[in-house]
């Protein structure tokens, strides 16, 4: 999704996530502003409080970044990853966190492979695989971000900007 606007907003990587979900409800978060709190919402801003403080650690050799904020211009996305682990080999891993068991979510994988992106542009290396890490089951789930993940992340984040931008579009089309 190149773009040749210098002064293209940013879309949200969250944005991306809602969309894989639902259009609709991405645009009715992203452009109406309306968001209603449940006790699952609740419960994985909760849990969330221990990754969305910008800090880091070091264990076994392995850099664990926190609430890490990202970019990319090319996809026109920001955005910040919950953990990313630097290993000693070079190698980038980053894991987002979701409540709930683990399962295999199409909308999850959007969002992963869209931090994975924006970490390659920023850091200049390649970004192959990372993981949802489900805090219901304490497990990872690891995803490869391969080709066809991330011209999904490219076709997602055009359609979030598209649906976006254009306030005539209805938000359920």
């Amino acid at each position: 999704m190149e773009s040749n606007d210098a002064e293209m907003d940013l879309v949200s990587i969250s944005a991306l996530n809602q969309y894989g979900y639902c259009p609709r409800r991405c645009y009715l978060i992203h452009a109406e502003g309306e968001f209603r709190e449940n006790v699952h919402t609740l419960r994985g801003t909760r849990e969330h409080e221990r990754v969305d403080q910008l800090r880091h650690e070091v264990s076994e050799g392995v850099r664990v970044e926190y609430s890490l904020p990202i970019w990319s211009h090319r996809l026109g996305l920001s955005g910040r990853c919950d953990v990313v682990e630097f290993h000693p080999d070079g190698s980038v891993y980053p894991v987002e966190y979701k409540h709930g068991k683990r399962k295999r979510w199409i909308n999850d994988d959007l969002q992963l492979a869209a931090q994975a992106m924006c970490l390659e542009e920023t850091l200049g290396r390649p970004v192959v695989k990372g993981a949802i890490y489900h805090q219901q089951s304490r497990r990872r789930r690891e995803v490869m971000i391969d080709t066809t993940l991330r011209e999904a992340v490219q076709t997602a984040a055009r359609a979030v900007r598209r649906r976006l931008s254009d306030k005539k579009l209805p938000p359920h089309s």
